[in-house]
């Protein structure tokens, strides 16, 4: 029975995308907390539109990626989950430095996934290309490290005050963040 429903190549019934959400509460239960992790989520998102345009305005780049150091084990684009590299404060890298950084510290889908394009999670080539054929201003002149505490209030009250503080010391327009 051939038909064209059967040459779409769809998955098979069971293969679904995780249920993430459900996964996670009933994660964070098991392990005993009282109340399940509550997603950020926020009825009124405050935009705002670029002041000039963007091949006008100055951007940042804010990522999740790590800073690698050499004393918190294996960080190459093959490792393992290395907790030993996660960071806990916001920091700041040269752009024009070749900076290094890394993302086994990251939960990420080791069995179909590596880190070997670092162009996929730290996309500084393809901003300073886009800067060279005008379809950004410029970039700011370093990228800003946003940790992963998986703490709300320490990254609304900590983490976002000090990214800001970066963004506007650098004179930007614009920020496009990374999240790994």
């Amino acid at each position: 029975m051939d038909t064209k429903m059967d040459t779409l190549d769809f998955a098979v019934p069971h293969d679904r995308p995780v249920p993430y959400l459900h996964r996670i509460t009933s994660y964070y239960l098991a392990l005993g907390y009282d109340n399940p992790y509550r997603w950020a989520q926020y009825e009124d998102v405050p935009f705002q539109p670029l002041a000039k345009p963007l091949a006008e305005s100055r951007v940042s780049l804010i990522t999740t990626a790590a800073p690698y150091r050499e004393d918190k084990g294996d960080q190459g684009p093959g490792a393992p989950y290395n907790s030993a590299a996660k960071f806990y404060k916001v920091y700041t890298g040269e752009i024009d430095a070749d900076p290094d950084v890394r993302i086994s510290h990251l939960g990420i889908d080791r069995n179909y996934t590596t880190a070997e394009d670092m162009g996929t999670w730290f996309p500084l080539p393809a901003l300073q290309a886009s800067e060279a054929s005008g379809r950004i201003g410029e970039l700011a002149p370093r990228f800003i490290g946003a940790p992963t505490n998986r703490s709300q209030q320490t990254t609304i009250e900590q983490d976002c005050v000090d990214i800001l503080a970066h963004i506007r010391e650098d004179g930007s327009d614009a920020a496009i963040i990374v999240a790994n």
